[in-house]
């Protein structure tokens, strides 16, 4: 499995939306939606917090493009996860990320280096240019020998997505 990064709502200010502001004028029902995804992460064992803004991800996939070539560094999905979705912190502030990097244990120079010179910026958009590609609208999505799901799947789709790309079943 390999981590893709895609561009959901890349154009939030680095200091970030509330979720009325992103939702404006689209008839959604926030407090629904948030009970909904508190369903889905229960059911999943995931923890959730109560989320009222939206950041831009932008520097944080780059980190995590990065951290993915340090020993351990997949350890940074999941803290950002736990960041952005639990603590709800924002992810476009490098004291948060150097906070997450510092975390789980990664170099704190070499992650200060990576954000100040933008070293993983041509990985990052060569994965956008890609979910243009596959015409990916929503994440998370999976993809499997040009065959996709996009959202929070049950492990059956999943396990069909993979069968169908030819691995043998269970």
């Amino acid at each position: 499995m390999r981590f893709r990064h895609f561009p959901l709502h890349p154009n939030t200010p680095d200091e970030g939306l509330t979720l009325q502001e992103l939702f404006a004028g689209r008839n959604i029902d926030i407090p629904a939606a948030q009970r909904r995804m508190v369903g889905l992460m229960e059911q999943e064992g995931l923890p959730y917090g109560k989320r009222t803004h939206t950041f831009n991800s932008r520097l944080a996939q780059e980190l995590a493009t990065w951290a993915e070539t340090q020993p351990g560094g997949i350890a940074i999905h999941d803290a950002l996860f736990r960041a952005y979705f639990v603590d709800g912190q924002n992810l476009a502030s490098k004291a948060v990320l150097l906070s997450v990097v510092k975390r789980i244990g990664l170099s704190i120079e070499d992650a200060t280096d990576v954000l100040a010179d933008r070293k993983f910026r041509e990985r990052v958009d060569a994965d956008w240019a890609l979910s243009r590609q596959y015409q990916i609208t929503g994440v998370p999505t999976f993809v499997a020998d040009g065959r996709g799901v996009s959202g929070a799947q049950p492990y059956e789709v999943l396990e069909q997505l993979v069968t169908a790309a030819g691995a043998s079943p269970g």
